[in-house]
């Protein structure tokens, strides 16, 4: 990789010379390439994909700018983007991750909690459910459009967005319809529109070395905020303090122990059109608990 026309980029944003000096290879999940390049002073967190990409890494920096809109929990700054010869890139403010504690979990669940119940109106003049854009969840799209009611909202452009590309790949899901005609009565709490990171899993949740806790990896939209903790239970969810301190600042509505399993459905429907394997079988046993209830 050249890095030359990214470093100049990094430059010209930051108005301090950027020269790197050295690059390595990081982490950068199942859908990216991951980098940490460096100069004599500072590091630069890098995501690089194949150029086509490069709307999902404008719409990852919008999420970012927008949660830090928020002065709520912290999560890492975009510096730029853009695409150079043979790759689209996304620079990012470096953090270096720590150990968490209790003390850790519980900010977390409170910092959470205080970006779910900022007012989105603020940054989206929207009363409604979606966002300004589609973005990805993983590498699929994620439709956006905006949606006044959020049972219409999860079932059009979630679940049933997911079921159309998981049957085109072979899924069979028998009971898929009854469970799209349940949908307005399993959504009728009538949830706040929030802002959420909307891909909340363990994967993309730490805290930094100094005891910060972080957040990272978003698919960003104004939806119910529930998706995002239902989705820290989905693989064998948080520690129990960050649930005590989300609840000390934002308390979960009735009827979330319900909710949140057809919220991750999302999630297992996506992981089958991504992976498929097992995860068509899991969908199926998850729709009839839904609907058994």
């Amino acid at each position: 990789m050249n890095w030359s026309e990214i470093a100049q980029h990094i430059s010209r944003v930051t108005g301090k010379a950027f020269t790197v000096n050295q690059a390595r290879a990081v982490g950068g999940g199942c859908i990216n390439q991951g980098y940490a390049i460096s100069s004599e002073t500072d590091t630069y967190f890098v995501k690089l994909n194949s150029p086509s990409q490069v709307a999902m890494f404008e719409a990852e920096a919008l999420g970012l700018q927008q949660m830090l809109a928020t002065a709520t929990i912290r999560v890492p700054q975009p510096i730029c983007w853009g695409t150079v010869a043979n790759a689209c890139y996304l620079v990012l403010e470096w953090i270096e991750l720590g150990r968490g504690n209790n003390s850790t979990w519980e900010e977390m669940g409170r910092k959470l909690a205080a970006m779910h119940k900022f007012d989105v109106m603020s940054i989206t003049n929207q009363a409604a459910f979606g966002w300004e854009r589609n973005n990805t969840i993983g590498s699929t799209p994620q439709i956006n459009d905006w949606t006044t009611d959020w049972a219409e909202f999860f079932a059009k452009h979630r679940l049933g967005y997911q079921f159309k590309l998981a049957n085109r790949r072979g899924g069979h899901f028998p009971q898929q319809q009854a469970l799209l005609a349940a949908i307005p009565d399993l959504l009728a709490h009538q949830p706040q529109p929030s802002l959420v990171h909307g891909d909340l899993w363990g994967g993309n949740a730490a805290c930094t070395t100094t005891g910060e806790p972080v957040i990272f990896d978003p698919a960003t939209y104004i939806g119910d905020r529930e998706v995002d903790l239902a989705m820290t239970e989905l693989f064998g969810g948080f520690p129990a303090a960050f649930y005590q301190g989300y609840n000390a600042i934002f308390p979960l509505d009735r009827g979330y122990e319900t909710r949140k399993t057809l919220y991750n459905l999302y999630h297992i429907l996506n992981h089958y059109n991504l992976f498929g394997g097992s995860y068509g079988a899991q969908a199926n046993r998850t729709i009839a608990q839904i609907l058994s209830r």
